[in-house]
């Protein structure tokens, strides 16, 4: 298995080990967890790095890295829910959309077909993974003492329930509409992988 498909391995593995620790009641999990997330995020990151630079592009590695960057943001999210911090039903509506625009990029790929993909698409990404720094940053710096004494309205502003529902809903609408926007102009693609068509 060459370096950048151990990289998606090591993400997969870190993703549970993130959940964990991020829901963990101890602090000094709850603020290693973070560390954990940019970790795994980094591996994303460089392991596609190496397959582009060193041609290290396999079958697997094309189906199971855009996975496993999926199986990160996701366990982010619902892991929020469990804090109660985000709505599920917006979760739930982000993870399918990403889940079947992935499913579908794959099979196309199977099929020897290539998917149209737009900019708004990549800014979905980076909007999500914004949004979720932002709330891992800040929900960490939270559980250090010498940060979050004397700034205590600060803190409350920054996780302000109306603030975080209304970021979070919007991007949810984002997520949707590049997900819409994604089977629209590839509607023919999609027609031609259920019948199987050439």
């Amino acid at each position: 298995m060459v370096l950048p498909n151990q990289l998606t391995v090591l993400r997969i593995i870190l993703t549970p080990v993130f959940l964990f620790f991020f829901l963990s009641e101890d602090i000094t999990f709850k603020q290693i967890s973070i560390v954990i997330f940019i970790i795994a995020a980094i591996t994303d990151w460089y392991d596609g790095w190496l397959a582009r630079k060193f041609n290290y592009i396999t079958t697997w590695g094309k189906f199971m890295d855009p996975l496993a960057d999926k199986i990160l943001t996701s366990a982010a999210f619902f892991g929020f829910v469990f804090i109660d911090v985000l709505q599920l039903w917006m979760v739930i509506a982000i993870v399918i959309r990403d889940f079947l625009i992935t499913i579908l990029r794959l099979i196309a790929e199977h099929q020897n077909k290539s998917f149209y993909t737009s900019k708004a698409a990549k800014w979905k990404t980076f909007i999500q993974m914004a949004f979720i720094y932002y709330l891992l940053t800040v929900y960490t710096l939270k559980t250090f003492d010498f940060i979050y004494v004397g700034n205590e309205n600060i803190f409350s502003l920054l996780l302000d329930e109306n603030i975080v529902n209304y970021s979070m809903f919007a991007v949810t609408v984002f997520t949707l509409y590049t997900g819409f926007t994604y089977l629209f102009k590839n509607k023919l693609m999609i027609k031609r992988l259920i019948i199987n068509e050439d």
